[in-house]
C-alpha cells in the first residue's frame, strides 16, 4: 500500500467519523422540529390496505423526513471542506475536500435535488395534501425522478464522455446512445426499490448502509478516493440515523431519504462502472421490488394475490414474524450480498 492509499484511508475514516458525530449532534434539534410541527407519517387506511393498516396503525403520526439528517449532513461536510480548502492555506483542510467534478459533483447534486423533491412529498403526506391521503401520485413521482435521471444521463454522456458498461470478467462494451435509457432505468428502478424497503424500523437504513459500504470499497479499489469518501460520509450519517430509527423508531426516513439515497446509489454504481453488480449488492432491494411487481401482475391477470401484503417484508410480518427479526435477518442478508458483490469486483480486477 502506497502513501496515497494510506492517506485516502485516513481521509475516509475522518469524514465518516465526522459525518456520524455531526449527524448525532443535530438529531435532537431535528426531532424537536418534527414533533413540534407534527410532521408525522400517515399510514394507509383499512380500505386501501387492510393488512398494512392493521400492522402499522400504532405508528401513525411518527415523524417522517428523518432522511434530512443524512443528506444535509453530507452536503454540509462537502461544502465545508470545499470552501475551507479554498479560503485557507491549511493543507489538511484542502486534502479533506471530496467535492470534485469528475467523481462527486453529480451524485451530490442528484442527492440534494431528489431529496428536496422527496421532502415536498413527505410534507404533503404529513399535511394530508393531495390524493390518496396526501403526497404526489405515483406517476408524478415517476416523471420527476425520470427527469433527474435524464439530467444524470446527459452529464455522463456529454460531460464525462461515458457510453460504456463493464461486464464482469468480459470487459467494457460501448453501447452508444443506449446508455441513456439504461441510465434512466437504473436510477428510477433503484430509487423506487429503495423506497419500497422503507417500511420497517431500521430496514432501509441498514440495507443502504451495506450497499454504500460495498460501493465505497469498490470506488477505493478503483482509485476513486473522493467517491469512496462520499460513500463514507453517507454511511456515517446513516449510522447516526439508524441509532434513532431502530425499533421503536424515533422518526422515519421518508421519501426525502429513501428516494434520494436510491437515486444516489444508482449513480454511484454507474460512476464505478459496476452497475451489473447492483442486483447482487442491492439484492434485497431487487427482491422487494420484484415482490411488488409479482403481486400487481397476479392481481391483474389472476385476480388473486401471491403474497399477503407487499413488499415482501410486510408479507413476512403478516405471517407472524416480529418486526425486529425481519429487519435483523434482512441486515444479515444485505451484509453478505454486499461482501459477495465486492469480492466479485476484486476478482474481476485480478486481485
Amino acid at each position: 500500500m502506497n502513501l496515497m492509499d494510506s492517506f485516502a484511508i485516513i481521509k475516509i475514516f475522518i469524514l465518516t467519523t465526522l459525518s456520524f458525530i455531526i449527524a448525532m449532534a443535530w438529531t435532537p434539534a431535528l426531532t424537536h422540529f418534527l414533533f413540534k410541527y407534527k410532521l408525522g407519517k400517515q399510514i394507509r387506511d383499512e380500505k386501501s390496505a387492510p393488512i398494512m393498516s392493521a400492522l402499522h396503525k400504532a405508528k401513525s403520526g411518527t415523524p417522517t423526513m428523518g432522511g434530512v439528517l443524512i443528506w444535509v449532513t453530507v452536503l454540509f461536510l462537502a461544502l465545508l471542506f470545499f470552501y475551507l480548502g479554498q479560503w485557507t492555506n491549511w493543507e489538511i483542510l484542502k486534502n479533506l475536500n471530496f467535492l470534485t467534478r469528475s467523481q462527486t459533483l453529480l451524485p451530490l447534486g442528484a442527492l440534494v435535488a431528489s431529496a428536496i423533491v422527496g421532502l415536498v412529498d413527505d410534507y404533503l403526506n404529513a399535511r394530508k395534501i393531495g390524493p390518496n391521503g396526501g403526497g404526489f401520485r405515483m406517476r408524478h413521482r415517476l416523471l420527476i425522478y425520470t427527469f433527474i435521471a435524464i439530467v444524470g444521463a446527459w452529464w455522463f454522456y456529454f460531460k464525462l464522455d461515458w457510453n460504456f458498461i463493464h461486464v464482469p470478467f468480459l470487459g467494457n462494451f460501448s453501447i452508444g446512445w443506449w446508455y441513456f435509457p439504461l441510465f434512466i432505468f437504473i436510477i428510477v428502478a433503484t430509487s423506487f426499490s429503495v423506497n419500497e424497503s422503507d417500511g420497517l424500523d431500521g430496514l432501509a437504513g441498514g440495507l443502504l448502509l451495506a450497499a454504500f459500504a460495498a460501493y465505497g470499497a469498490i470506488a477505493f479499489s478503483q482509485g476513486k478516493f473522493d467517491l469512496a469518501a462520499f460513500c463514507g460520509a453517507i454511511d456515517g450519517a446513516l449510522l447516526a440515523f439508524l441509532w434513532f430509527n431502530i425499533n421503536p423508531a424515533r422518526f422515519f426516513m421518508g421519501d426525502t431519504g429513501a428516494m434520494s439515497l436510491g437515486v444516489t446509489l444508482g449513480i454511484v454504481a454507474m460512476l464505478t462502472n459496476s452497475v451489473l453488480l447492483l442486483p447482487i449488492i442491492g439484492f434485497l432491494f431487487a427482491v422487494e421490488s420484484i415482490s411488488v411487481i409479482i403481486q400487481i401482475i397476479s392481481k391483474k391477470i389472476r385476480g388473486k394475490k401471491v403474497f399477503l401484503s407487499t413488499p415482501i417484508h410486510h408479507h413476512l410480518e403478516a405471517k407472524g414474524w416480529p418486526e425486529p427479526k425481519i429487519v435483523m435477518r434482512f441486515w444479515v442478508i444485505a451484509g453478505v450480498a454486499a461482501v459477495v458483490g465486492f469480492v466479485i469486483s476484486l476478482i474481476d480486477k485480478g486481485f
